[in-house]
């Protein structure tokens, strides 16, 4: 009986001590698997977040400045960092008009305005034709002193512009520069402190790649929509000013009408480009929108704040866009780059000694693949500016450098005034020749080759082909002579007097410069 008691105290010892060698070794395997465990997933989430090429010790705050070499990049499906960055740069424009008498126009067509030129019209903005009293679109500040950019078409011809802020301060805006050209407008108002958007670079901007839109659709203020680069440089013919850029960004990021001069932003909250216009059979929304690069957007605002107008440089060629057929006519040996129509005597082209026939494959080595891309890259540049051409002829590419010209064949910088009292007035005007002169029984005048969205065509009801005889009751025999009765006339009404080559009779048209 003592045996068995002493038997069963050392069974139940052992049993004990069994039971904390248990535990210890559960406690210690426990351990072994945490640690291993902590690794595991450690090293796991180390590695996925090296793969966005940031150290986990570098993760910030969505309210970081954009354009930081070191700040975190949202994943392709996160667009708060981007939205909370652009929104408070965005504004409200709302833009007063005093209502102008319509022009009786010669070749008014009303089924035109009823079904559109097409039934696909791209459009900028909801009204069509005439402005009405009212009109409101988008801005983009872009310096903590209160510059804006935006759309020409905007503010164009406004007579009283009011940027609301996204915290619904108002304020007054005054008129920096507009280039209709590339429908962009600078705006400026009396304000500091202000929230500001970065620039980024279109040029690196990919087909596919994540894009957002921000604007006041329908004066819907700060309303944000999300899609991707669907292409680019992109020419759909909108602008109808003379030697227009078209070279836009296509999104399918939803805009609609209040859109206009909104930003559009890559996923770091960096501008890429300017909202502009919309494919629409409607004129709402349908499936794309077009926005003006931001590395053209740079140019032009820097213009526009040092000279007050745009320094555009040109080559002086007629150029098309190279087909299967035409390549197969003039004997191509490629469907890339710029075919040369013809090269204008003089020019900066000229004098770099390129030729009708050949190809424009590049500028400043950049390639060129459409006649969009080649403008874009042309447009970069002031009147004076040294670039390369790089041309295929034959079977050999060569490369020509030259200065370009600016829109009157000179190098020298055009000043505003210039501008304003000549070249807005949208149009190409040509001496008439001797034998006009004799069948017209005239001793001289300026012919309207070409007209252009600019301040005759708006404003008046004159046509193509109309010969310019007088301005203001005073003879003009040729361009020259034109400008020098125009040239000190901004702000003033001026009175055009001429005759139609298959028209008897004289016509007046009347408009204010």
């Amino acid at each position: 009986m003592g045996i068995h008691l002493k038997h069963k105290k050392l069974n139940i010892a052992l049993m004990k001590t069994k039971n904390l060698l248990l535990v210890i070794l559960v406690a210690m395997g426990s351990s072994v698997v945490t640690v291993s465990a902590f690794k595991y997933f450690s090293g796991k989430s180390f590695s996925s977040t090296k793969e966005f090429g940031v150290e986990p010790t570098n993760v910030r705050f969505t309210n970081y400045k954009a354009g930081n070499s070191d700040h975190y990049l949202a994943s392709s499906s996160d667009f708060t960092t981007a939205a909370a960055l652009t929104t408070p740069t965005v504004v409200h424009i709302n833009t007063s008009y005093t209502p102008k008498q319509q022009n009786n126009n010669l070749n008014y067509d009303p089924f035109r305005d009823f079904f559109g030129n097409d039934f696909w019209n791209f459009r900028m903005d909801p009204y069509g034709g005439g402005k009405p009293k009212e009109s409101s679109g988008s801005g983009v500040i872009i310096s903590d002193d209160g510059y804006i950019v935006t759309n020409n078409h905007v503010i164009e011809d406004g007579d009283k512009i009011t940027v609301i802020l996204n915290n619904k301060k108002e304020y007054p805006a005054t008129v920096i520069g507009t280039d209709p050209s590339t429908d962009l407008a600078l705006i400026k108002v009396d304000a500091g402190d202000l929230p500001f958007i970065s620039f980024g670079n279109s040029d690196s901007t990919k087909v596919g790649e994540w894009v957002l839109a921000v604007g006041n659709p329908f004066n819907l203020e700060s309303t944000v929509t999300a899609g991707i680069i669907s292409a680019k440089g992109r020419n759909i013919n909108i602008l109808k000013d003379k030697g227009s850029i078209e070279s836009f960004i296509q999104t399918d990021a939803a805009v609609n009408p209040g859109n206009s001069g909104g930003a559009l932003v890559n996923l770091r909250g960096e501008l890429i480009g300017i909202n502009s216009a919309i494919a629409t059979p409607t004129g709402s929304f349908a499936g794309y929108s077009f926005a003006v690069p931001v590395n053209i957007v740079k140019k032009i605002v820097n213009d526009l704040v040092k000279f007050g107008v745009v320094q555009r440089g040109y080559l002086g060629v007629s150029i098309t866009n190279i087909n299967e057929e035409l390549a197969k006519k003039y004997e191509i040996n490629t469907l890339e780059g710029v075919y040369v129509d013809a090269v204008n005597d003089g020019s900066a082209a000229a004098e770099a000694g390129i030729k009708s026939g050949d190809v424009i494959t590049a500028i400043n080595n950049v390639r060129v693949k459409s006649t969009s891309e080649l403008q874009e890259q042309v447009s970069r540049y002031r009147p004076n500016d040294e670039i390369s051409v790089t041309v295929l002829r034959g079977d050999k590419e060569k490369s020509l450098t030259t200065r370009l010209k600016n829109i009157d064949g000179e190098t020298t910088i055009v000043k505003k005034d210039q501008v304003s009292s000549f070249a807005s007035l949208g149009a190409d005007f040509q001496n008439i020749t001797n034998e006009e002169k004799k069948k017209l029984g005239i001793n001289g005048g300026v012919k309207i080759a070409k007209l252009y969205d600019g301040k005759l065509a708006k404003n008046t009801d004159i046509r193509d082909g109309f010969i310019i005889t007088k301005i203001d009751n005073k003879p003009v025999n040729n361009v020259d002579e034109l400008k020098t009765a125009l040239q000190n006339k901004a702000g003033q009404g001026v009175m055009i007097e001429g005759t139609y080559p298959n028209y008897s009779g004289t016509y007046f048209y009347a408009f204010r410069m």
